[in-house]
């Protein structure tokens, strides 16, 4: 806990100036849009290239952190051309951060650029807020700028993003075919839209503790009533970009999906062995670990994989009979079931609590929830998704109200934020507008700072923000 949480007169603001029900709609909205919980870490090797860049003047191996579009100046990509590429033509993957860090996963992911050929491909203009109408635009300056100007493979084009850029992501592919896959980390398809049978590749990617992976998991249930090819990536972790590991895996299946008959590659005999070995050897460290649910879904996820390609799949169906007949199996399933049903009460009960000016059973309530978090049981990850589910609540009232100039209230939500997610870069954002509002512009400075230090890069925001102009000419902010 960061210091005392600042007390409210009251507590009237709440009865007589919030729609709380439309509130509560716009929090489950937003858990819907899947907000990204962090920004993320500066690049740490970035460098900039002119609007004039030719395909052949772009280095290679190192990730350029801003490449302009010659057809509009102010859309810009970062871009990683590996080392080790096709003489010809290279498969492409677009990549959407939730905050247009642009580079920031191709600094994640550049050592699997160089391991599987692919130029990767960040935007720097796709960010949470935007609607689908610049969305769509931004994609059309995108695609055409370095379909222009880069040696890419028209029948190996991919898109990938994390939170509200998986829906990007998703929504290209949905509207622009030649889109062959589509790698969705942390959210899943665009609101409203319904599965089917798509002509592009499915990969869901989530946290054990992301408070989204129920969502991934109904979307991947709905996507098995289509023809559509699709599989669920879990790893350790929480509502965040998959570690380079994980999303080796995933890269894998693009290759994989390539392959099979009528792909545009031939099959890798060698390739597909090396990645049954390894499934087979994550399968063998579950089960001694007595991971039965997650020994599971490996064998599932590679019979999809493996499915239409020369490899030994019987391999797989013994195995993943073997273990939904072991008695452990279905304890963990009954297990994971109830929790499941305990978490959907948490919220319904939190949701009651959203209406009461109650700082005490909050502050109750995530401090027990950061201890039950503690650690990489089933329960310790439905408490992480419960925190960022308060997390995302406590940023969507903040934002309502701020933007509605509710000072008072956005403070007592603001505060909450802080405690529930104390790295997180939008709560000390919000507590550093609300303090110059308040009138303690050094508070709000030194807000500002702690932004910064959990990975706050966005200057232009910072520049065009009403409260911050004339006032932040100290902030330094990392390139």
């Amino acid at each position: 806990m960061d210091g005392p949480v600042q007390e409210l007169d009251g507590g009237q603001w709440l009865a007589k100036k919030i729609d709380i029900m439309k509130l509560q709609k716009m929090v489950i909205f937003s858990l819907l849009l899947s907000i990204g919980a962090r920004a993320g870490k500066a690049p740490s090797d970035p460098v900039n290239s002119p609007p004039s860049a030719t395909a052949d003047s772009f280095p290679t191996g190192r990730v350029i952190a801003s490449v302009g579009c010659q057809q509009d100046a102010g859309q810009s990509y970062a871009l990683y051309i590996p080392v080790k590429r096709r003489k010809t033509t290279s498969p492409v993957i677009y990549f959407f951060d939730p905050h247009g860090a642009g580079a920031l996963p191709l600094c994640k992911y550049k050592s699997l650029a160089e391991e599987f050929g692919f130029i990767l491909i960040g935007s720097n203009n796709s960010k949470n807020g935007n609607d689908w109408s610049t969305t769509e635009t931004m994609w059309n300056v995108l695609s055409e700028d370095t379909r222009k100007r880069l040696p890419l493979d028209p029948d190996r084009i991919y898109t990938a993003g994390f939170s509200g850029g998986a829906k990007v992501a998703s929504y290209v592919a949905l509207h622009h075919p030649g889109i062959k896959g589509v790698l969705a980390g942390g959210a899943g398809l665009p609101d409203g839209t319904r599965a089917g049978d798509f002509a592009f590749s499915f990969t869901a990617l989530a946290g054990q503790g992301d408070m989204n992976r129920t969502d991934l998991i109904a979307i991947t249930g709905e996507l098995d009533k289509t023809r559509t090819r699709h599989r669920l990536i879990s790893f350790e972790g929480i509502h965040e970009w998959a570690p380079d590991n994980t999303m080796r895996i995933a890269f894998a299946g693009l290759q994989l999906d390539a392959m099979r008959q009528g792909g545009t590659l031939p099959p890798d005999t060698p390739f597909i062995d090396q990645y049954v070995k390894s499934s087979q050897k994550r399968i063998a460290v579950y089960y001694q670990a007595g991971q039965l649910l997650k020994a599971e879904e490996e064998c599932r996820l590679s019979l999809r994989l493996m499915e239409g390609l020369p490899a030994d799949s019987d391999w797989f169906k013994k195995k993943e009979a073997a273990l939904i007949a072991n008695p452990l199996y279905g304890q963990q399933q009954r297990e994971q079931q109830r929790l499941l049903v305990i978490e959907q009460n948490k919220k319904a009960e939190y949701q009651g609590h959203f209406q009461q000016e109650d700082r005490d059973y909050w502050i109750r309530t995530i401090n027990g929830l950061q201890i039950l978090a503690r650690g990489k049981t089933n329960a310790s990850a439905m408490n992480q998704r419960l925190l960022a589910y308060l997390s995302l609540a406590f940023y969507s009232f903040s934002n309502r109200l701020i933007n509605g100039n509710e000072n008072q209230g956005a403070r007592y939500f603001v505060e909450l934020y802080k405690i529930a997610d104390p790295a997180n870069t939008e709560a000390w954002y919000f507590s550093a507008i609300l303090h110059v509002r308040e009138g303690h512009a050094p508070e709000a400075e030194k807000d500002i700072d702690r932004a910064i230090e959990y990975g706050f890069r966005d200057r232009s925001r910072l520049e065009q923000q009403p409260e911050f102009k004339g006032r932040m000419s100290r902030i330094k902010i990392p390139k």
